[in-house]
């Protein structure tokens, strides 16, 4: 009978210490989950922080390399609109905005020089014109015409430049040594039918005069236009 009862709470005392062990080892897997799901949850917030911080980094080079880039030109604030006949006298050279012919110059790749007047009229339709010394090397002005082949661009020697390059849009304007400088793509790339910077966001690039600036077209304007 003793033996019995010994037997009894043994095989009692096994099981209750069965159940204490199988409820610590559910504590200990739950534990466990919960930590690897912290840690899980610490990952993805720290990853999320980190892109953050990147972005915040990126944005802010972008912001520096674009205000550094932008205080490499020239800019004004012409109005536009103002469409005359006959020569205009202009503060910049080529000129930057401002009044000018009632005739635009069609982009293109031109030998010769053209008038200032139909010029700044194409750079408020969104054009980007590129001048050269007419003594720039031929290498040069072979990536020019590389460069310029490509709609509401223009491509003009420009004698009595104080520089070997200009480009220009409407109220912007870059100097520049080289052809190869980045710096071009980018002026180009940035403004070159801009809806922000081009007054007249949309209009055509052609349709207006190819005639070099011998040409009468300031005062007598269609005569510059092909028929």
């Amino acid at each position: 009978m003793f033996d019995a009862l010994a037997i009894r709470q043994t095989c009692g005392d096994v099981m209750r210490t069965g159940r204490t062990e199988e409820r610590q080892g559910r504590k200990a897997a739950q534990r466990e989950a919960e930590a690897r799901k912290k840690r899980r949850t610490a990952l993805i917030w720290g990853g999320i922080a980190v892109v953050v911080v990147l972005a915040g980094i990126a944005f802010a080079y972008r912001s520096y390399s674009r205000q550094q880039f932008l205080n490499t030109m020239t800019t004004a604030t012409y109005p536009a609109a103002m469409h005359v006949t006959g020569p205009i006298s202009y503060k910049e050279s080529p000129p930057i905005g401002g009044p000018h012919n009632v005739l635009w110059q069609n982009c293109g790749i031109y030998e010769v020089p053209i008038h200032n007047e139909h010029a700044v009229h194409s750079l408020e339709h969104g054009a980007v014109w590129i001048t050269y010394r007419p003594d720039l090397p031929a290498d040069q002005v072979a990536m020019l015409k590389t460069i310029a082949s490509d709609d509401y661009m223009l491509l003009s020697p420009y004698p009595g430049l104080d520089g070997p390059i200009v480009a220009t849009s409407w109220n912007h304007q870059l100097r520049l040594a080289d052809a190869a400088d980045p710096r071009l793509a980018r002026f180009i790339g940035q403004l070159k039918n801009n809806p922000d910077t081009t007054p007249e966001f949309g209009a055509s690039c052609y349709g207006g005069t190819s005639a070099p600036a011998t040409a009468d077209t300031l005062t007598n304007p269609s005569q510059g236009i092909a028929r």
